[in-house]
């Protein structure tokens, strides 16, 4: 076992992809000779030629109609979109190509492509930096949308999804790149890729949270033991599908939830959690699940991206509400 952070994890884990399977391909905006803008790459292009990690134009439309042309050809393409608010040119043909192709061809084709996408604020960037889509791919069937908060699930995790024979959205939480975790490479993954963690065990409400907000989530059940309160927490992980399963347990153990993300409330992933959460959880539950995220609002300038991420106040102001039902 090491201490690595998450840009790390991401690295060894495609270097081990690459070494275990010559149809892998790196592909992307920078990806090769500069290793990516968050250095991801680093080192791959040197390593393993021109032919496996190799840069692309500027043209997310065209980086996408490639990797599904790859693999078609029997590649396992690993693609990556430079910012989050950069694959809306891409749409189509993620939503309109990748994701319908199997099912079009009746089962008989298999579109083994993994897009790497950078996603959410934190870093003080620019416009169309720091954008959280993941409701759109996750409201997209025939994809799957999953996303790691750490570095050991960096790591496993980008490993099964470029193993997966399905299309694969790939979410790095990048305000979390730099954050030092756990990593052990050896063995089996520590659990299958869409199985959802409870990463802080609890009694009187559960956090439900994913990629950048699980850190939060964490901090804030910290600072609710100090008032006395247990908080669980549960990483989602995946996104499409979801582990309700985990989800129903864990919220018929403590009564309550709250989720929380990133993204504006206004029909995100909480709206579908608190839902299917309400269907399934109806009898155990004695508040609401509520729901903290971002306002229905395009991403802020940075100077005030602050008001706009959820923080730890904000986390403990819903827990307050939940538990005084």
């Amino acid at each position: 076992m090491t201490t690595a952070t998450i840009v790390q994890a991401l690295n060894s884990a495609l270097r081990a992809s690459l070494e275990e399977d010559p149809k892998t391909l790196v592909m992307g905006e920078d990806v090769g000779r500069l290793g990516g803008v968050f250095r991801v790459t680093e080192g791959l292009h040197k390593d393993f030629g021109e032919t496996r990690v190799f840069d692309t134009p500027l043209a997310e439309s065209g980086i996408v109609g490639t990797a599904i042309g790859l693999a078609l050809r029997g590649y396992r393409p690993v693609l990556e979109i430079q910012f989050d608010g950069f694959v809306y040119p891409a749409f189509d043909q993620i939503v309109s190509q990748l994701a319908k192709m199997h099912a079009r061809a009746l089962g008989h084709i298999r579109l083994p492509v993994t897009i790497r996408i950078p996603y959410a604020g934190g870093i003080g960037a620019v416009e169309h930096h720091s954008e959280s889509h993941e409701a759109l791919f996750a409201h997209t069937a025939g994809l799957r949308v999953v996303t790691p908060s750490n570095a050991g699930d960096a790591y496993w995790m980008l490993r099964q999804a470029i193993a997966d024979d399905d299309p694969v959205i790939f979410l790095e939480p990048k305000r979390r790149y730099w954050d030092k975790g756990e990593l052990t490479t050896a063995g089996p993954a520590p659990r299958p890729l869409h199985q959802a963690a409870v990463v802080r065990p609890g009694r009187d409400l559960t956090l439900l949270a994913y990629g950048p907000m699980v850190k939060v989530c964490l901090d804030a059940a910290a600072a609710a033991q100090a008032e006395g309160r247990s908080l669980e927490v549960v990483d989602l992980r995946s996104l499409s599908p979801v582990d309700f399963t985990t989800l129903q347990q864990s919220v018929e153990r403590t009564h309550r939830a709250v989720v929380v993300h990133e993204a504006p409330v206004f029909l995100g992933m909480g709206a579908e959690l608190a839902a299917r959460l309400h269907e399934r959880c109806f009898y155990s539950l004695e508040a609401p699940v509520l729901r903290v995220g971002g306002f229905h609002a395009p991403y802020p300038p940075s100077r005030v991206e602050d008001a706009f991420l959820p923080d730890l106040d904000r986390v403990l102001d819903a827990v307050d509400r939940a538990l005084t039902y």
